[in-house]
């Protein structure tokens, strides 16, 4: 990773524009203002949205007129609607999550004076992760012009206590967060006996376990010829949970040692990635159909070490007699990793990478061009990095430069907001080379027609500063937009000049310049890469209406009809270029569908039998069947279901808890409780918390035919950044969901996956939950604790009710254990442990610890319950 150093003047040059003649103008850049400010939300039951207050304070800076300031913040996108009543500033919506809070006229305050102003905007709000984020102050002069920028820093969030603030507006069915909430959803788990749980996660297909263990002591390892890396890896791996030293070396196995080898013939499971772990008084040997099933064979290993040797490791290192015949469910099992809207450092990829291959997971999407920044760096287009990787100020939308977004603030390379930073390309091989020792192939994936606005500006910049120098043919190689086009758009993240003009060569000259250029680096990493991601996801509505040249290619085929098919006619035209390079092409799942005459979308039959792989995410809203309709129409696809494996949305509704929600709520249950065949048996509850009845053949979805189950080719959980800031953050959104996903992606169909009869499914899927949720509580937190110096993975809080007296608590991860005070003191590990029922006296704190010592969030009793939820 590195953070391209800018001088000042070049840096301002990139960033402060004035609209009308795009010259650089040097402002003042102070640190922090003498300006306070509170936000509130007032309510979510407002029509058509919600209400928010905002209070200015002016401790101590000159007078604030209604010409000489404006307050600019990130705060999640919704359209605004008009006050109810006069206000004295107005806030305006510029791009992205990008706002403006500027002065009406007649507008004074004051030193020592504060203000309020009341806004109203669309949907709702109901997360501290929906406060407005990176605020600072621009100060103007008489003549308008910016002359001093200063963060706000004094900056309060009134906290989320009343209904109209917990939910999302009168049609929320979900309960209002609250410790009483859940603890009825706990209520069904129960806590097992350490012999109960789970040997190894992911479920092997074939387990069977002896009588006896084998003794870990620093035993030989041994392997047949191309396993040097497995072993390698094995070694350390050992070492790093024992303490105790493996010897590496190739050849037969001795007595009492580990043997690796490769022998498809002699397993009992016949496909890719297979293995057999067998483990006796004789020793340890693990076979695979080739090296990546070694390589799962050892993970499966290194999972039967008790917990208790990871924690510490005077703790006796013995495995227990098993012989395990395995293999994935699915070949491809993959994470996607968005590192644009904000940026994480190369090391957090490698950790991810880590976790990746302990639960068996083989493919890694990495999301490294966005709307809000370019990641990755390109030899012949340094102001993808140079203005693509960084956020700052602008005077104007128009400037050749990205502005702040998700809370980066007014200061690119601001330490701790996330909004700049690149991967050189060092870097870019490293983290390939890494993934492929894991057996991990990493799909990078250059976003295009739509969410290309970092690429947009990069080359504007670089149009800009060519013609500067008089070398027009080459200013216009790689521009992107038509100067002329005046389309208006607002994408589904709120951009209006976020899509490329697909009419332009140019544009296609870019794509294929930077696929080629990565293509570069995996041929330095000793790979090949075969496979492209070409997004295609949510072209706004209105792109292209107005361009000029779009309009003269319409003109050019009548055949095309409307703007809205250029899109399709931009796949086309970069399949063919793609297809010359011998690449697999992955996109959403608009790159496969097309309009039918009544305006539904529907299966495009044109790229069917081409290497066109869509990855469907849309399984509750206008399409729940999608990924069957295509997989029945003969595309092979890739199920990204947002009901089940969006990992950046919420664990739940507390407001206190990160995340998304505009497909409701996703928890480590979710991502296990995926039926890929038949996922509208596991599709139970809708966005708004609304129960769902898919399951039935009145819901007349399309099911997936048998033939076309072949299709499923497998299965991505996504990680949207858009609300994460940093490594923990990262950490905390994946895991433990990430446990659950590794369930759905490997193991073998559980039974009730094909269940039609409703309550038993559910009975069914609530004992199977029961299990894998103890096991991860009670082996996977401990080891996750002690990997790579630590996993910043989330411990549930507490549910806690008060009944006749009684205080009761429960966790929704059984075997974490509950810490809980009378006096109204923070818990510690130290405090009495929750065994049972407690009066109800005096001021209860509950705190949840998992084995390792990490926390959970404390929880005050909140009073007597009223009504179980359902």
């Amino acid at each position: 990773m590195k953070y391209f150093k800018l001088p000042l003047s070049l840096l301002l040059a990139l960033t402060i524009f004035i609209s009308c003649n795009q010259q650089a103008t040097k402002i003042k850049q102070d640190d922090i203002a003498a300006i306070g400010m509170k936000w509130e939300l007032v309510s979510n039951f407002t029509d058509s949205g919600y209400t928010a207050r905002i209070n200015l304070v002016n401790k101590k800076e000159q007078q604030l007129t209604d010409k000489n300031w404006a307050v600019f913040f990130s705060i999640a996108p919704s359209p605004l609607l008009p006050p109810d009543t006069p206000q004295p500033a107005k806030l305006e919506h510029l791009n992205g999550d990008w706002y403006k809070l500027s002065p009406n006229s007649g507008f004074s305050l004051p030193a020592g004076d504060s203000i309020d102003i009341i806004y109203k905007a669309r949907e709702a709000r109901i997360k501290e992760t929906d406060q407005p984020l990176g605020v600072y102050i621009v100060f103007y002069d008489g003549q308008g012009k910016e002359e001093r920028i200063a963060r706000i820093d004094d900056y309060t969030l009134i906290p989320f206590t009343r209904r109209e603030q917990l939910l999302r507006g009168t049609a929320d069915l979900e309960a209002p967060a609250s410790a009483t909430k859940t603890y009825w959803e706990n209520a069904a788990l129960s806590v097992l006996n350490p012999d109960q749980l789970l040997p190894v996660i992911p479920t092997p297909m074939h387990f069977s376990r002896g009588s006896g263990n084998f003794a870990l002591e620093g035993n030989a390892i041994h392997y047949t010829s191309s396993l040097k890396n497995e072993a390698d890896i094995l070694s350390a791996k050992l070492k790093e949970i024992t303490g105790k030293d493996f010897a590496v070396s190739e050849g037969n196995a001795d007595s009492k040692g580990i043997y690796l080898s490769v022998a498809p013939s002699a397993l009992k499971e016949q496909k890719a990635e297979a293995y057999r772990l067998s483990i006796s008084e004789n020793g340890i040997a693990i076979t695979g159909a080739d090296a990546a099933g070694v390589f799962y064979g050892v993970q499966s290993l290194l999972a039967l070490i008790p917990t208790q040797v990871y924690i510490s490791k005077n703790a006796e290192a013995a495995v227990p007699f098993v012989t395990i015949d395995d293999a994935p469910r699915f070949g491809f099992r993959s994470v996607h990793l968005d590192v644009s809207r904000n940026f994480q450092e190369k090391e957090t990829i490698f950790r991810v990478l880590d976790v990746m291959a302990q639960y068996k997971l083989n493919h890694f999407l990495l999301y490294t061009s966005e709307d809000e920044g370019w990641r990755v760096e390109i030899p012949g287009l340094p102001e993808l990095t140079e203005v693509g990787a960084q956020r700052s100020h602008v005077s104007s939308i128009n400037a050749p430069a990205l502005h702040p977004a998700y809370g980066s603030g007014p200061f690119a390379y601001d330490k701790g907001h996330y909004g700049s930073g690149f991967y050189t390309r060092k870097d870019f091989i490293e983290i390939l080379e890494y993934a492929k020792k894991r057996h991990i192939k990493v799909i990078p994936e250059l976003n295009f027609p739509g969410h290309a606005r970092a690429a947009i500006k990069s080359m504007e910049a670089r149009y800009q500063r060519l013609m500067k120098e008089g070398k027009e043919a080459e200013a216009n190689e790689y521009r992107l937009v038509d100067p002329a086009d005046k389309s208006v758009y607002l994408s589904a993240q709120m951009y209006k000049d976020n899509v490329v003009n697909v009419s332009r060569e140019s544009t296609y000259r870019f794509f294929e310049k930077v696929v080629d250029e990565f293509a570069k680096m995996y041929e330095e990493a000793g790979l090949k890469m075969d496979v492209f991601h070409a997004g295609g996801d949510e072209v706004a509505e209105g792109a292209w209406t107005q361009s000029p040249e779009a309009l003269e290619l319409l003109s050019q085929h009548p055949e095309i009809k409307d703007p809205k098919n250029l899109q399709t006619y931009f796949f086309r035209e970069l399949l063919k270029r793609m297809e010359k390079r011998n690449l697999e092409v992955h996109g959403w799942e608009e790159v496969a569908l097309i309009k039918d005459a009544t305006g539904r979308y529907i299966p495009n039959p044109e790229f069917a039998n081409k290497k066109v792989v869509p990855y469907t995410w849309n399984n509750l809203f206008d399409y729940p069947d999608l990924g069957y309709q295509l997989a029945n129409a003969g595309y092979h696809v890739v199920l990204c279901n947002v009901s089940n494996f969006y990992f950046d949305l919420a664990y739940n509704n507390d407001p206190k808890e990160p995340g998304l929600y505009w497909a409701g709520f996703i928890d480590t249950k979710n991502a296990w409780a995926f039926a890929p065949f038949n996922m509208f048996n596991t599709t139970l509850k809708g966005a708004m918390g609304n129960e769902l009845h898919w399951d039935v053949p009145e819901a007349k979805l399309q099911n997936l035919k048998p033939e076309a189950r072949k299709n499923i080719i497998g299965v991505e959980a996504q990680l949207w950044s858009e609300t994460i800031k940093g490594r923990d953050m990262l950490e905390y959104y994946m895991l433990p969901k990430l446990i659950g996903f590794a369930e759905s992606a490997w193991s073998p169909e559980r039974k009730w996956e094909t269940q039609s009869n409703r309550r038993l499914r559910l009975n069914n899927i609530n004992e199977g939950w029961n299990r894998f949720a103890n096991t991860i509580a009670q082996k996977e937190f401990p080891k996750l604790a002690h990997t790579n110096g630590g996993y910043a993975y989330r411990v549930p809080p507490a549910g806690v009710i008060v009944e006749n007296g009684e205080a009761r608590a429960n966790v929704s991860l059984p075997g974490v254990s509950i810490h809980y005070t009378t006096d109204g003191s923070e818990p510690t590990q130290q405090s009495a442990i929750y065994n049972g029922p407690i009066p109800a006296t005096g001021t209860l704190q509950f705190k949840t610890f998992d084995a390792s010592g990490k926390a959970g969030r404390t929880v005050v009793q909140e009073g007597v319950q009223r009504q179980k939820l359902n």
